[in-house]
């Protein structure tokens, strides 16, 4: 039986994967499952919401029949005792493929947006990320202390805000940070900690930072923040989410002592955080618009990638290109001109092309750029 490219010894009542590597499994350090019920048996079936008020005790629960199992990221756990076949999937396995163990944690957990525990993986690297050296000069201290936790103790660098105009490389930064390290990185939008129902997003927020802690070092990236920590005299743009503003209080302030895990917060305007979200970060990072040698530059190293050649001087590009972030100079300037080639069943990227591209990105702005001369 085969799901997702998983292949299992016999349908659903056994749950052990079939490897054809020749290397020694190692031990799972944490496991996180989500409840998804009976997806392979028919749609007849009720499928009961699993609630855990005692999470050590679901631990012992899961060991005892899972012990000795390999833990894949994507993969499927059935259960064959109080609720035969019922399928929980693996969130996340530190390591991924790893052999679940006595000593092994088991994390359930329902986020609205599973996917954003999915493992991130990315060849970016801090030095690819050009410009915004204040941001890069301060992950590169995160990265000293993730290396060496115990070295810091109280003097960690462990909440930090970006913050700056959309498609400056907050995210990427926080990507490459993880990926220079090979450390989880946990990226998470606030729009997704915000349940349905009351503590819903508390408890979304504590399963988090218990994941990044059990997995530590770690590395949690907190996108657009303040859907959540707006301030008070918003309130009725904010909504009810005081309890998850509680929740990231608590965490932020460190009362379970998170050693070996860093926060980083983003937002495109610092100045609607509350008060008391904010004051928890230790320091802001601005992420401001490229200047024009950093333009040509980010063009320079897009334009070998495109899949047609340009017949356009990157410097005029860049030059054009003033007012535009990282972002919109892939996304609308290159990236239209490209198609706009490509639709007109030409090999090559024109002028005309990026004329095309500039004005559509007047258009949107309402104000003019200036044309080709």
């Amino acid at each position: 039986m085969k799901i997702n490219n998983i292949t299992y010894d016999s349908p659903l009542n056994e749950t052990k994967i079939q490897t054809n590597s020749n290397d020694p499994i190692k031990e799972s350090k944490v496991v996180v499952l989500q409840p998804i019920g009976y997806p392979f048996i028919c749609n007849l079936v009720e499928t009961p919401k699993i609630e855990v008020f005692d999470k050590e005790l679901f631990e012992l629960y899961a060991k005892e029949q899972w012990e000795g199992f390999t833990a894949k990221e994507g993969s499927f756990l059935f259960d064959q005792k109080l609720l035969p076949d019922y399928a929980f999937k693996v969130i996340k396995a530190h390591p991924d493929e790893s052999k679940i163990t006595k000593n092994t944690s088991i994390l359930l957990i329902e986020f609205q947006e599973t996917e954003e525990l999915k493992k991130i993986e990315t060849n970016v690297k801090i030095n690819d990320v050009i410009g915004q050296e204040q941001a890069k000069i301060k992950c590169k201290i995160i990265m000293k202390y993730l290396q060496d936790p115990d070295h810091f103790k109280d003097w960690a660098p462990r909440n930090v805000l970006f913050y700056g105009t959309p498609g400056t490389g907050k995210t990427m930064l926080a990507k490459s940070l993880s990926n220079e390290l090979k450390v989880p990185l946990y990226l998470i939008k606030a729009t997704t900690l915000i349940g349905d129902h009351v503590g819903d997003g508390a408890r979304q927020i504590h399963d988090l930072f218990e994941l990044a802690s059990k997995t530590s070092p770690s590395v949690i990236f907190i996108d657009e923040i303040d859907a959540i920590g707006l301030d008070r005299k918003y309130q009725s743009l904010r909504g009810d989410v005081s309890e998850v503003v509680n929740a990231l209080l608590t965490e932020m302030d460190g009362i379970q002592q998170n050693y070996g895990v860093v926060t980083i917060g983003a937002t495109n305007n610092p100045a609607l955080l509350d008060y008391a979200i904010r004051s928890r970060f230790e320091e802001e990072i601005e992420f401001k618009l490229p200047n024009e040698k950093e333009r040509e530059e980010m063009i320079q190293n897009h334009i070998k990638s495109m899949p047609l050649e340009v017949k356009v001087s990157w410097k005029k590009l860049a030059y054009l290109s003033k007012g535009m972030s990282g972002r919109d100079i892939k996304e609308k300037l290159l990236k239209t001109a490209l198609h706009k080639a490509i639709s007109d069943d030409r090999s090559i990227v024109e002028r005309k092309d990026f004329e095309y591209a500039l004005k559509n990105q007047d258009k949107e702005k309402n104000e003019p750029k200036g044309m080709f001369v």
